[in-house]
């Protein structure tokens, strides 16, 4: 305030004039942001000099200038320093006989300056001339901040009414509108009654003492009504989304944790599967040693046969006469091995068939297994009693042919024995090898069956939530149509977000079954060497027969190997057991992000009916106010006539007295 007072001090000096007194008075007594000056007589000089001191400098948010009889040159030379002012937000004019060109100042102010947010005009005579008016409201249509429009008592008519109504329909801005004691009539009633139809912001309208039918009168108040009941609905709707918005966010939030989770159980998952898999490596590269060794033991087997092959052919030249005995116990022992041979055959295909019973088959093995053993015994006593025979027919031969038929018939003996058991060893490492590649395969279809049941879960869930989510929003998209283009934006942006992360959770588990279909070839190609080294070993069963200790160090060896396979069995279960815990832990947060649905729910439902009430009171009242007005209307038409003619002759004394005041002829004489 002191700033102002001291530049208006020095423009003062700068003209040659001296300050007036009472503005000084003013200028000390006011408040900072507000300069009051009404009731004071302002000249033109102090008019430019204060225009000056606003143009330059920004002191004041409100000027009171209400009764100072500035007329239209005071208003033009104090109007003018306010088109660049970008500090002033109130501006009271009242009562100071503004005519043409006042209004037309007036509206090219409104026109240049965007800060200025409430008008005070009343009391003045902007409506007489009609081309000066609507120069006012051209101005007062292009302004974008005016808010309050303050225009009683100035003598605007049904023309005047027309361009204040264009000028209506191009403001979004302006909430409130005083037109009370004008003249508008039943042309300007409806005139203003066309212009608010494509105007939904206005929501204070006064106007009363403007002789306008009751019907319009009705229509306009039904009008600025529903503007307010529609700026009061926005508000909320806009208080009801952000609370919607911040809810969407915390769902958002805790999804986003959820897919962490998922994330941080599936890399576990594929630690567990490389572990796994290194397992079954490391075991399947110690199953290619053993086969390697057995493959050295059977060769040297096979070089030890070919002498005793070369032995034998030796002793068979010299007895020609044992050829035929020979011969018969060979026949017998061929079909004794093509027996064993298709047991061993049917036993293999019951084996692959029936994966989830192999107990019971390893029974079923030893049982023919021993009764395998009891043919060979006997076949054995039948070549004993055949060469007793034999020994009994030809005692006549030489000592040296008995002692070469006992020697050969050990040795036969002691082959098949070895035979046979070798065959057994074999037989049980085949069934070995099998059993530890269906125990890997089956533990990887059991990890693959509860990651894609996991994954199948989450999906469901995820789609449960999405839509009860929709169903949420969709009970208040019935009640408020502006809400729901927002939560739709909203809806279709998480949607988006949540369809990302499916597709990268989908990648992810692509990638997985890459890994598992890589491995499952890496097995089938395990599987196929397998298969040709048995191929291989089957072969080379004739041919070996004396390793019957190796056979025993291979049963020790399965039995430990059968203690391994308990252990794994064992931390198997316990990986089983920590997956139910996870998976029942994230069943208890579904279930509380289900619960905070619900409630959600029944919070919107209880908005919705606390909102269908509040609109029935609403109604009940305006109906009630309603009648109340029916009932005052007829002594408001009596009071509107008496004063209507009441303020025609005070004008019109007010106009003659300033017109015949010494004041007025001293500022014609100085003009």
């Amino acid at each position: 305030m002191e700033e102002f007072r001291q530049k208006y001090l020095s423009l003062c000096k700068e003209k040659g004039v001296e300050p007036q007194k009472s503005i000084l008075d003013k200028l000390q007594d006011g408040r900072s942001s507000r300069l009051d000056v009404s009731g004071l007589n302002l000249s033109s000089d102090t008019c430019t000099l204060l225009a000056r001191a606003f143009q330059e400098d920004i002191f004041f948010t409100e000027l009171s200038l209400s009764d100072c009889m500035l007329g239209d040159e005071g208003a033009k030379a104090l109007l003018a320093g306010l088109f660049h002012n970008t500090s002033l937000k109130v501006l009271d004019l009242k009562g100071n006989n503004l005519k043409s060109s006042g209004a037309e100042i007036l509206g090219k102010l409104l026109a240049r300056n965007n800060t200025l947010i409430r008008l005070v005009l009343d009391w003045n005579a902007l409506g007489v001339w009609d081309e000066a008016f609507t120069i006012f409201c051209e101005g007062l249509g292009s302004n974008s901040a005016l808010t309050h429009l303050d225009l009683r008592n100035n003598q605007i008519n049904h023309h005047g009414m027309l361009a204040l109504a264009q000028a209506l329909k191009h403001n979004s801005n302006l909430k409130a509108l005083d037109l009370r004691w004008n003249n508008i009539g039943l042309l300007g009633g409806r005139c203003l009654l066309e212009a608010l139809k494509s105007n939904h912001n206005l929501e204070q309208l006064d106007l009363a003492g403007n002789n306008i039918p009751s019907d319009t009168f009705k229509a306009l108040e039904h009008i600025v009504g529903r503007n307010t009941d529609q700026r009061s609905t926005m508000r909320e709707n806009h208080s009801r989304t952000q609370v919607l918005s911040k809810e969407i966010q915390n769902l958002k939030q805790e999804k986003g944790r959820q897919f962490q989770n998922l994330m941080v159980t599936i890399d576990r998952q594929r630690e567990e599967m490389g572990k796994s898999n290194r397992s079954t490596s490391v075991q399947i590269s110690q199953l290619q040693e053993t086969l390697d060794e057995r493959k050295s033991a059977v060769n040297s087997l096979t070089a030890r046969l070919q002498m005793m092959e070369a032995a034998l052919a030796l002793s068979e030249q010299k007895n020609h006469s044992l050829a035929e005995l020979i011969a018969r116990l060979k026949v017998e022992k061929e079909q004794l091995i093509e027996a064993q041979i298709r047991e061993r055959k049917k036993e293999h295909e019951d084996i692959v068939s029936r994966e989830g019973k192999l107990i019971r088959e390893i029974q079923n093995l030893t049982e023919t297994n021993v009764q395998l053993k009891n043919k060979v015994e006997e076949g054995e006593r039948k070549c004993k009693s055949l060469q007793q025979q034999l020994f009994e027919i030809k005692q006549d031969m030489t000592n040296t042919t008995a002692e070469l038929k006992l020697k050969l018939a050990q040795a036969e003996d002691h082959l098949e024995i070895e035979k046979r058991r070798f065959k057994q060893g074999l037989e049980d490492m085949d069934n070995l090898r099998q059993r530890e590649v269906e125990h890997v395969n089956r533990h990887r279809e059991e990890s693959e069956k509860a990651l894609q049941e996991r994954i199948f879960k989450l999906e469901g869930q995820r789609i449960q939530l999405e839509e009860d989510l929709s169903k949420a929003k969709a009970a208040c998209v019935a009640e408020r149509t502006q809400a729901e283009e927002e939560l739709s934006k909203a809806r279709s942006q998480v949607r988006q977000e949540e369809q990302e992360r499916v597709l990268s959770l989908e990648e992810k588990l692509r990638s997985v079954r890459n890994s598992l279909q890589e491995l499952q070839l890496h097995f089938s190609q395990q599987k196929q060497i397998i298969a040709e080294q048995q191929s291989k070993n089957c072969q080379q069963t004739i041919e070996t027969d004396c390793l019957r200790r190796r056979i025993e160090e291979l049963q020790q060896e399965l039995s430990g190997k059968d203690q391994e396979k308990v252990t794994e069995v064992n931390r198997v279960r316990l990986e089983l057991q920590e997956q139910i815990g996870h998976l029942e832990a994230e069943r208890i947060a579904q279930g509380g992000l289900k619960e905070k649905i619900s409630a959600l729910e029944r919070e919107i439902k209880v908005l919705s009916s606390n909102h269908r009430e509040a609109l029935l009171d609403k109604d009940s009242e305006m109906s009630s106010m309603l009648e109340k007005l029916r009932l005052k209307e007829a002594e408001i038409k009596r009071i509107r006539d008496d004063e209507a003619q009441r303020t025609t002759y005070l004008q019109n004394a007010i106009l003659t007295y300033v017109q015949g005041s010494p004041l007025s002829q001293y500022n014609s004489a100085n003009k």
